[in-house]
């Protein structure tokens, strides 16, 4: 094991990847230095609240957006067909199949889904966005509701025919204030803003979360701010997922979990899944973040840090492989506290100074550059990890 040196970074707090601003340099001079740390205090879960497939209230009607008018000839826009489909179901819901084909949609307009829905996609079907010039659209929304099911097919943005300069808004998938949702066997990509995007309705103190969610094998790829973003949010579980080419706008990360001041993002289980390739951070945690457990996943590649906690508060970080990233590995920076960071293997980070210094990235060095860790974050703990090798 090379888990006896990590970086130690200032006290000041400051995060080095700016919200809006680009990510910015920082030395690999820096000595390294052995930290004893406490042992972390998690709490404990009685049972397993996650499930790759989850149990939810589906209605028995089944509706096909063909019948409804929809065409899927890549030309006509066959908004109004889908949320006809949609809106012709029972209030106690039913599944909307959609047959092969290119559905172009009015994100301005969205196809806006129910409680107690299933959107069932041909693997062969793509909802393709119709280009605009508005700073926030939606192809899907599923706001304010409960037990919706999204799966199969393609959700592709507008990002490279986008007729604006600015925003950062324009989701693949928008999920809002909604419980019970399912979303898997999908991909999505190319939105203007995020591919997935996770949160709440309503001002800080008495904002409705979205809750139990899980995302499983969903794929989002070249979106142009972030794979997938998460508002306020409890218990969300995203598995066997892969999140990768994000890039056009800062963060560019391939999962943010930045909650601000409207509420807090709580329980996130990241597992199995692949974040790279990001122009931005592999993984971010920021401020009113807690109970995030990310394990067996892969986090490679990344141009910014592998994982990026800001003042994450009692999460976990077990069994994956960070490796190849821009930055550090893995950076914990003030007020972060109450962290594992165990079992993992993160090697040959600090990717950026080596190109730029001509180096292979694994040469070998007497500095640290897998592991930044605050002096004054605390009660962080690091055990069995597996670093670079150092000469």
């Amino acid at each position: 094991m090379f888990d006896q040196k990590v970086k130690v970074a200032g006290s000041t707090g400051k995060n080095p990847v700016g919200r809006r601003g680009a990510l910015v340099g920082r030395s690999l001079g820096l000595a390294g230095a052995a930290l004893a740390f406490g042992l972390v205090a998690l709490p404990a879960s009685a049972a397993n609240w996650w499930s790759p497939t989850p149990v939810l209230s589906i209605g028995s009607k089944v509706i096909s957006v063909r019948t409804a008018g929809a065409k899927g000839d890549g030309v006509h826009n066959d908004t109004a067909a889908f949320q006809a489909a949609i809106n012709s179901l029972p209030s106690t819901g039913g599944t909307i199949t959609v047959p092969a084909g290119t559905y172009m949609i009015d994100a301005l307009r969205s196809i806006n889904l129910r409680s107690h829905t299933r959107l069932k996609m041909d693997p062969a079907a793509q909802l393709v966005a119709i280009p605009n010039s508005s700073t926030r659209s939606y192809v899907i929304k599923a706001w304010k509701l409960t037990d919706v099911e999204i799966t199969g097919g393609a959700v592709v943005g507008e990002r490279a025919r986008h007729k604006g300069t600015t925003g950062e808004w324009g989701m693949g998938i928008d999920i809002l204030a909604s419980k019970k949702v399912y979303v898997h066997d999908l991909k999505v990509s190319n939105c203007w803003g995020d591919g997935i995007y996770l949160g709440a309705i309503g001002s800080p103190g008495s904002a409705v979360v979205s809750s139990d969610v899980t995302v499983n094998r969903v794929v989002s790829n070249n979106n142009r701010r972030q794979g997938m973003s998460f508002g306020p949010v409890q218990r969300v579980y995203v598995v066997n997922s892969t999140f990768s080419n994000t890039n056009g706008t800062k963060p560019e990360a391939g999962i943010d979990i930045e909650p601000s001041t409207q509420g807090s993002a709580q329980n996130i289980r990241v597992e199995n899944s692949i974040i790279t390739g990001n122009a931005g951070s592999g993984m971010e945690l920021q401020a009113h973040v807690s109970g995030v457990v990310v394990t067996s996943s892969t986090i490679k590649g990344n141009k910014g840090f592998g994982v990026y906690s800001g003042a994450a508060a009692t999460s976990q970080f077990i069994g994956n492989l960070i490796t190849e990233n821009g930055l550090d590995g893995v950076a914990v920076m003030s007020p972060s506290h109450d962290l594992r960071i165990a079992s993992n293997k993160i090697t040959y980070n600090s990717t950026r100074w080596f190109i730029a210094n001509n180096k292979s990235i694994y040469t070998l060095t007497s500095s640290p550059r897998d592991l930044q860790i605050s002096s004054s974050a605390r009660a962080i703990t690091l055990t069995g990890n597996t670093l670079s090798p150092t000469r």
